[in-house]
């Protein structure tokens, strides 16, 4: 079975210079079957950085993506989130 491969951008709502707690945030609304693949940063403005994170979800699950996006937002010090790089990998 094949895999979903998403990299979302991740705002915080002010300037961050350690990502790492906000990392623990996002580890703990990651959906059941799905893993953290990676982690980087990309500029946006002004000293602002968004966190990046590429999750692998399984093929079969309807809604994860998006229920995850969902809950990326919600979490405490984001301003928004959103996927921006979707794909299939045949690669379990």
């Amino acid at each position: 079975m094949g895999a979903i491969l998403v990299v979302y951008k991740v705002f915080p709502e002010d300037i961050v210079e350690d990502f790492e707690p906000l990392k623990e945030k996002v580890k703990a609304v990651l959906p059941e079957f799905s893993s953290i693949e990676g982690w980087g940063t990309e500029d946006v403005a002004f000293g602002l950085k968004a966190l990046l994170v590429q999750v692998r979800f399984p093929e079969d699950k309807m809604g994860i993506v998006e229920e995850f996006e969902t809950a990326l937002a919600k979490i405490s010090g984001v301003s928004q989130a959103e996927a921006f790089n979707i794909r299939r990998t045949s690669r379990d």
